[in-house]
């Protein structure tokens, strides 16, 4: 596997072999470098190995379940973009997924053009350079998005990659409620987001005013606006 091209390969973490073939052939075809693992102990080895640029991950794994190397993989790499493709598809399912750490929860089954706009989506904006001067000071809350840790008081706070995108973007636009479609382009790097159904950017805005907020079912930084969208406050309100 050439190594310079780390960015345009796929890890593909998935037992049941029919549809680990088709994912092959399907990430091939678009002219990605794909590796296969069947089982979750080789895919957690595999996706901490340097050489990915996105790991598609099943949870129902033999060896160790797909919930268990998403969460392995974060401990040791926040970069690393996963998309986890199940069957498993209730809202606990999803929440807990995105909670330990995946850009994004695909259910199964999928259509194809759906998951290849979105691989190519995370691939996409895995590559793009952030902006601003790399800080946040908003109340009792600082966050370096550079080194992705923060204090909120004296309580210190460490972000997913995901986590901190979302909120440099906020932070950047703070003068203004940002639409779930802009995040959903702007992040997550979809280029028809309205017509995305997902409920990615709602969980993965609940966690975060899990982290930041010192009562998260009141927030005062990250604010909903109805019908237009989320503002992250400069000085909560």
């Amino acid at each position: 596997m050439n190594e310079t091209n780390v960015n345009l390969t796929v890890l593909i973490v998935e037992d049941e072999l029919a549809i680990a073939e088709g994912l092959v052939d399907l990430c091939e075809l678009k002219g990605y470098q794909v590796k296969h693992a069947a089982d979750g102990i080789t895919g957690l080895s595999e996706a901490l190995s340097g050489k990915y640029g996105l790991v598609l991950l099943d949870l129902m794994l033999p060896g160790m379940d797909g919930f268990t190397v998403c969460d392995k993989i974060r401990e040791k790499d926040k970069d690393l973009p996963i998309i986890i493709l199940s069957a498993k598809n209730s809202d606990k399912d999803i929440i807990d997924g995105l909670k330990y750490g995946a850009d994004d929860y695909i259910p199964k089954p999928f259509s194809v053009p759906m998951l290849v706009a979105r691989i190519d989506a995370v691939l996409r904006r895995s590559r793009q350079a952030t902006e601003g001067d790399g800080k946040l000071a908003a109340g009792n809350l600082r966050i370096n998005f550079r080194e992705y840790v923060g204090t909120r008081g004296t309580e210190e706070l460490v972000f997913t990659r995901k986590e901190i995108e979302i909120l440099e973007y906020l932070w950047n636009n703070r003068d203004h409620a940002v639409p779930r479609a802009e995040l959903l382009n702007k992040v997550w790097g979809y280029e028809n987001a309205e017509a995305v159904d997902t409920r990615t950017v709602d969980i993965h805005i609940t966690k975060l005013r899990k982290k930041i907020e010192n009562d998260p079912s009141h927030p005062r930084l990250l604010v909903t606006f109805r019908g237009e969208g989320y503002q992250l406050r400069a000085t909560p309100e």
